[in-house]
C-alpha cells in the first residue's frame, strides 16, 4: 500500500502508464484526457504520471474492463479456461456465472468442477450458486440440491449471491425450501427470473428479496421492475436477443438501474460476433450513448453485485482495462488484467491454464475419479423406434396441443393444430414434427412425447444432451426411425449433438457432463457451424439456432408450455397437460 500511495503522489514511478489516451469515466460521464498509472494491480493515478513501463496510447480510449452479468458457462459448450479465452480477447475481465448446468446433471461436483477448472485464468469468475435443481417438479435432473448443500458455498469469496430463482410459483407461494435458500443467502445478492410477473406476485417476489430479472422482453416488463426496486438485466445472448425491443432502458433514468448480460452465448457468436462489446456495439448502433452503455457494463454492474474495486477507471480500483480505438464501434485494442496486458489485437497474450488437459491427451488415461462422473454422465438404455410412438389418442381426438415457437425468443404459446391420423401426428407440410426427451441420468425410462411447431425440419431429425435444466436428452423429428437413431448417437457419445438424415448424420461430441467439449473454442466453432449446416440442410428453419432453440424447449419454468421427460407442462399451471384435445 506504501508503493502505491508513493506512486499515486507521483513520488515514485508507477509499475505501467497508459499514457497521451482518454478514459471513460463513468462519473461525470465524458471522455477525459490523462494518463492512466498502475501500481501492484491497481490503478494509482488519473493525470500525469511517469512508469517504469510507458505505452502510448494516443488516439486511444482506456474504459473499465466489461463484465457480464450473468451468464451459463456451460451454454458455450466450453470449459472455463477456452472460455477465458474466447471473451478476454473482446475485453470482457469479469463474468458472473451460474452452474446450475452441470449441477442439474451432476450436483455439487459439477459446481466443484467448475469453480476448480477457474482458477488461475486471466478472467475473474464469480460464482453465483443454482438455487433451483432442479427447476421444476417436472423436471428430473441428475440432482436435488436443498438448502443444507447450498451454504458452505457461501464463505467462498468468489460467491456472490444466490442465482436466479427461476421457481417464481414456488417463492411467492413461499415454499419451505425455497424460503430456506433464501435466508441462507439474503444478505448476498439474489438474482431473478420472472418471465410474465406482474403486479401482486411481482410485489412478493421482490418482497423475497429477490433483486434482479433478465427475462425481460418488452419494456413495459421492465419499467414495472426498475419502478419496484429490480435491476434489469438487458440481455442479448445467442438464443434470447432482448436488447432491441429494450434499447430505452439506455436513456435516463433507467439506465442506472440496468446492466448488460449473455445468459447463453455460442463460441461462433463469441468468435464472429464478440461478447459484451457486442452488446455495446450494437445498442449504440440503435441509438444508445456509447459511455452510458459502457457504464452498464462496467461500474453498473460491478455496484450490484457489491465488487466496489472494479468496474471504473478510477483510483483505487482495479487495473482491469480495455483499451479502444474506436469507442463507438468497440473496437479492442488492449486488455489489461490487473495491470498486466492479457490480450492484443484479438490474440491472447497470456495463456489461460487448463489443468485438465492431461485428461484430454489419450482416452485411454483413467480419469480423475474425483470427477469421474462428470465424464460419464449418461444412465439409459439404447432406445428402440416403437418408444418414439405416442399411443393412439381417443378416436374423438381431432387435435393436438404443439409447443409453437416464437420468433427471437425462447417463449413458447400452445397452438391447436388438426391431428394427421396416418403419419402419428406429424406433418411435415404443416411443420408439425414429433418432440421427446428422455430421462438421461437415472435410467428411469422416462420418456415425454409431444409436437412442436415452427421449428421448421423437412426431413431426419435432430438430438442433443443440451436441454435446459436437467440436460435429458431431446430429439425432435420428421419420423421415428431417425430420432431414434439420432438419439442412440449422442447416448453413445456421452452428450453432445447428431443430425441424421436417413444414411446421412453429422456429430459434435460433449462428453463434459454432456454439455461441453473438450475442443478450443475455434475447433468448436468450426464443428458447430459444420453440423449447423447438416441442420439447415436437412430443412431447420432460417433465422434460429436450431440447437439453442432446442435447448429450451424442455424448460418448463419459461412460458407457455414445454416438455419434459414427465410429459407436456404447462407452465403457469405447472401441471401436466395431454398433448391431445380430448
Amino acid at each position: 500500500m506504501e508503493k502505491i500511495i508513493r506512486a499515486a503522489r507521483g513520488l515514485e514511478k508507477a509499475d505501467l502508464v497508459l499514457k497521451n489516451g482518454e478514459i471513460v469515466n463513468v462519473f461525470t460521464m465524458k471522455l477525459e484526457k490523462a494518463d492512466v498509472a498502475i501500481c501492484e494491480g491497481k490503478i494509482c493515478g488519473i493525470g500525469t504520471y511517469e512508469g517504469f513501463e510507458e505505452v502510448d496510447i494516443s488516439g486511444k480510449i482506456v474504459a473499465p474492463g466489461f463484465m457480464d452479468g450473468h451468464i451459463h458457462i456451460e451454454s458455450s459448450l466450453m470449459l472455463p479456461a477456452e472460455f477465458s479465452r474466447a471473451v478476454t480477447v473482446h475485453g470482457t475481465t469479469a463474468v458472473m456465472t451460474d452452474p446450475h448446468e452441470i449441477a442439474n446433471v451432476c450436483g455439487t461436483s459439477g459446481i466443484d468442477f467448475m469453480m476448480e477448472e477457474s482458477l488461475g485464468l486471466p478472467l475473474d469468475i464469480y460464482f453465483l450458486i443454482p438455487s433451483c435443481v432442479p427447476s421444476s417438479s417436472f423436471d428430473e435432473g441428475g440432482a436435488v440440491l436443498e438448502a443444507s448443500d447450498l451454504s458452505p458455498y457461501y464463505s467462498y469469496e468468489n460467491v456472490l449471491g444466490l442465482a436466479e430463482l427461476m421457481n417464481y410459483p414456488g417463492t411467492i407461494s413461499a415454499d419451505e425450501k425455497i424460503i430456506a435458500k433464501i435466508n441462507d443467502s439474503y444478505s448476498k445478492t439474489i438474482d431473478g427470473h420472472a418471465p410474465g410477473l406482474s403486479g401482486k406476485n411481482l410485489c412478493a417476489y421482490i418482497a423475497a428479496g429477490v433483486m434482479s430479472d433478465h427475462e425481460c422482453t418488452s419494456m413495459d416488463e421492465a419499467l414495472e421492475r426498475i419502478k419496484l426496486g429490480m435491476t434489469v438485466m438487458i440481455r442479448e445472448g445467442t438464443a434470447a436477443k432482448n436488447l432491441s425491443s429494450l434499447i430505452k432502458l439506455f436513456e435516463k433514468p433507467y439506465c442506472d438501474c440496468c446492466i448488460l448480460a449473455t445468459d447463453d452465448k455460442h463460441p461462433e457468436s463469441l468468435i464472429n460476433e464478440g461478447h459484451i462489446d457486442h452488446i455495446i456495439r450494437k445498442a449504440v448502433s440503435l441509438g444508445a450513448d456509447p459511455i452510458i452503455a459502457v457504464k452498464m457494463a462496467t461500474y453498473n454492474t460491478a455496484k450490484y453485485f457489491g465488487l466496489k474495486r472494479k468496474g471504473a477507471v478510477a483510483p483505487g480500483y482495479d487495473a482491469d482495462l480495455v483499451v479502444l480505438s474506436d469507442l463507438s464501434n468497440v473496437i479492442v485494442d488492449m486488455v489489461y488484467k490487473n495491470g498486466n496486458l492479457i490480450a492484443e489485437k484479438g490474440k491472447e497474450v497470456v495463456s489461460a491454464n487448463d489443468k485438465y488437459n492431461r485428461h484430454f491427451e489419450d482416452d485411454k488415461i483413467a480419469l480423475d475419479q474425483k470427477y469421474y462422473k462428470i465424464f460419464n454422465s449418461f444412465n439409459m438404455r439404447m432406445l428402440q423406434e416403437e418408444d418414439f410412438f405416442i399411443k393412439s389418442p381417443d378416436v374423438n381426438a381431432s387435435k393436438i396441443r404443439t409447443i409453437s415457437l416464437v420468433p427471437g425468443e425462447i417463449a413458447t404459446k400452445i397452438e391447436m393444430m388438426e391431428y394427421d391420423w396416418e403419419y402419428n401426428g406429424i406433418s411435415v407440410e404443416r411443420d408439425v414434427l414429433k418432440l421427446a426427451v428422455i430421462e438421461r441420468h437415472k435410467n428411469t425410462g422416462h420418456i415425454g412425447l409431444g409436437y412442436i411447431h415452427g421449428y421448421g425440419l423437412k426431413r431426419g431429425a435432430i438430438a442433443s444432451s443440451v436441454s435446459h435444466d436437467a440436460h435429458n436428452l431431446i430429439v425432435v423429428g420428421t419420423n421415428e426411425h431417425d430420432m431414434c437413431a439420432a438419439a442412440n448417437m449422442v447416448r453413445n457419445m456421452q452428450g453432445g449433438f447428431a443430425v441424421v438424415d436417413g444414411n446421412f448424420s453429422e456429430i459434435l461430441s460433449l462428453p463434459a457432463a454432456g454439455i461441453m467439449s473438450r475442443l478450443s473454442a475455434a475447433e468448436l466453432s468450426e464443428h458447430m457451424t459444420k453440423i449447423r449446416r447438416a441442420a439447415l440442410k436437412s430443412g431447420s428453419a432460417e433465422g434460429i439456432d436450431p440447437f439453442m432453440t432446442l435447448a429450451f424447449v424442455s424448460l418448463p419454468v419459461i412460458p407457455e408450455v414445454r416438455l419434459t421427460s414427465l410429459g407436456l407442462v404447462h407452465v403457469d399451471s405447472q401441471s401436466l397437460i395431454s398433448p391431445f384435445e380430448q
